[in-house]
């Protein structure tokens, strides 16, 4: 492609997205301001035990095998 051509098309592609950044920032600004978040729940009975049980399941998982081989 001609150096030129290459440059003129860069310089379209680049106000295109000026244009488009500019409709992103109005669009933004005219919108309504968000909620703010609520605040989180202390976790439940049912996923405090999941988690303990995965971590009972890591502790096995990773005992040492010379305690096992001595019984």
């Amino acid at each position: 492609m001609h150096p030129e051509n290459h440059l003129a098309l860069h310089h379209v592609r680049a106000a295109e997205l000026r244009a488009e950044a500019d409709a992103y920032r109005l669009a933004a600004a005219a919108r309504l301001p968000r909620r703010p978040r609520r605040p989180r729940r202390p976790r439940d009975l049912r996923t405090r035990l999941g988690w303990a049980l995965v971590e009972v399941g890591l502790r096995l998982a990773a005992a040492p095998k010379a305690a096992a081989a001595s019984a």
